[in-house]
């Protein structure tokens, strides 16, 4: 496990829309390269880029055309590795997104495979045997090339299925897990991580690890051989390069080799009952949203039996949100959000801040660009100024990637920067917090002290206690919590003392060194 990870908070940049340097705009590596002083100093030491790689960008880059290549929108290889030296430099580590499920149909390996004649590249993807052959319970393309069978897709028309073998193989047609052309695509995709890792990132975060082998087994064990494999060669040849998987199952995902596997939004899991409740049936209670109802005790049903099965083997990742999920502004306001941010910082794993949360940034209802469609709206370009552009670009407007917030009271940097107790300078402090206090990092102990609902939510980190409420009336702790609570530490809002009682004041979070008996 590399050590760095103990410590780590990753920060994930949407490169089209982070920071333009060249007035096309569109975000670039430049943009990025400019902002890192910004990122170590909001007290992130880890970036998550999604894909740069060329593309057709019909799914905004997870539609590669070359793994070997930097979009030329973004700039140059070059300046890919200028990046991971400067970021190196200021102490700041760099995962790539890796997409090895299916690639753009314009990449070059699918060229070749669609073709009539057998090549190298002819079972690089998944074909039935005939044009007239479907793929039982999967999507597929017939009639778009002269080779006589369908292709099976991930997602899109334009993504077609990478060959990693069949859980259970029914047709003549199916390749077996270990056979030669799925060991192939397996060693292709680990040929593409060493490219990215010797010219000096640090690992990657993976799309849809869980999906590569089709039709596999409950436990998904033929996917999880393919990772730990993988596993088995960062281990070997970058011992210090880490993955985190779009898996959302640590049960599966963590044994199959990865580092970190994401807690994601899913309907109705303990993560959505947090931030996104108003997504499923029965109205919205979810957990930070004031006086909404809402139970921590949906979330430690979830999340607790995970942590404790993985927690020696690695680590459950949280969010603020992604790219692929509507911002937490989009239902929460500041004040439900600097209580939210305060515990999610304060838990167990490798935490991860999407770029534009710490100031607040809304959901835009907008018409898909690039694939995007409902997701569009949590990908407009960064707020960092008040002026033009809100100082993501100084082209026309009409030029930008996606438009800005244009409201009167749109968030930004600069803004944030100047008000003494914005979200923005929440998340600074709770961050510093976190890397100060070794109790509250990644592999600090979870202890739950008390949790019933309606009262304020107690959970102990190592040496410190957290105290959680966010409802709006304040509420006295428990005699034998309040006993717990030595030095002051950190708070959200209020938490007072009156001799023996201990009052937590509504919207309101706190943080105690623990009483040594």
């Amino acid at each position: 496990m590399p050590k760095w990870l103990e410590d780590a908070v990753f920060y994930e940049i949407y490169p089209q829309s982070f920071k333009d340097t060249n007035g096309d705009g569109i975000g670039d590596i430049e943009g990025i390269i400019e902002s890192l002083d910004y990122i170590r100093d909001l007290g992130c030491n880890a970036l998550w880029i999604n894909p740069w790689y060329d593309s057709p960008f019909k799914d905004a880059g997870y539609d590669v055309r070359d793994y070997y290549k930097v979009a030329p929108r973004y700039g140059t290889n070059m300046d890919a590795y200028r990046l991971f030296e400067v970021a190196h430099e200021k102490g700041i580590k760099v995962l790539l997104d890796l997409v090895p499920g299916h690639t753009s149909e314009e990449h070059v390996w699918f060229q070749e495979s669609k073709k009539p004649e057998e090549n190298t590249f002819s079972n690089r993807y998944i074909w039935s045997d005939g044009a007239f052959c479907g793929i039982p319970n999967h999507l597929y393309i017939s009639g778009e090339s002269d080779r006589d069978g369908v292709y099976m897709l991930n997602f899109f028309k334009c993504q077609p299925a990478l060959n990693y073998g069949w859980g259970e193989v029914k047709y003549s047609w199916q390749s077996a897990c270990d056979s030669p052309e799925a060991m192939a695509t397996r060693e292709a995709m680990k040929d593409v991580m060493r490219f990215w890792l010797d010219h000096g990132c640090d690992g990657f975060r993976v799309d849809m690890a869980d999906s590569l082998v089709k039709d596999d087994d409950y436990d998904k064990s033929h996917t999880q051989a393919i990772w730990r494999n993988v596993r088995e060669m960062l281990d070997q040849e970058y011992p210090e390069a880490a993955m985190v998987s779009e898996w959302s199952n640590p049960y599966q995902a963590i044994p199959g080799g990865f580092h970190m596997d994401f807690y994601l939004d899913h309907h109705g899991n303990g993560y959505n009952t947090l931030f996104r409740d108003y997504e499923t049936e029965g109205g919205d209670h979810s957990y930070f949203k004031c006086d909404a109802g809402g139970d921590i005790r949906r979330f430690l049903e979830d999340y607790l039996p995970k942590y404790h099965a993985t927690k020696n083997q690695g680590y459950i990742s949280m969010f603020s949100c992604n790219h692929d999920t509507p911002r937490p502004k989009n239902s929460l306001s500041d004040e439900e959000l600097k209580v939210a941010y305060a515990f999610l910082y304060t838990m167990p794993g490798v935490p991860f801040l999407y770029y534009g949360d710490e100031i607040g940034m809304r959901y835009q209802k907008l018409t898909s660009k690039e694939g995007g469609y409902q997701r569009t709206g949590s990908r407009t370009p960064m707020q960092w100024t008040d002026g033009e552009n809100a100082g993501f670009s100084t082209c026309n407007p009409d030029r930008l990637y996606l438009p800005v917030d244009d409201g009167v009271d749109a968030p930004s940097v600069e803004s944030q920067k100047k008000e003494e107790y914005s979200l923005y300078h929440v998340v600074k402090s709770v961050l510093a917090l976190r890397h100060r206090e070794k109790s509250l990092q990644a592999d600090g102990s979870f202890e739950v002290v008390h949790a019933k609902k309606a009262e304020p939510f107690v959970y102990r980190r190592g040496e410190i206690v957290c105290i959680v409420n966010p409802d709006s009336a304040s509420a006295f702790l428990p005699e034998y919590v309040a006993a717990m609570c030595g030095e002051s530490l950190f708070t959200v809002g209020r938490a007072e003392r009156n001799g023996s009682e201990l009052a937590i004041g509504g919207q309101s979070f706190a943080a105690f060194r623990i009483v040594k008996s």
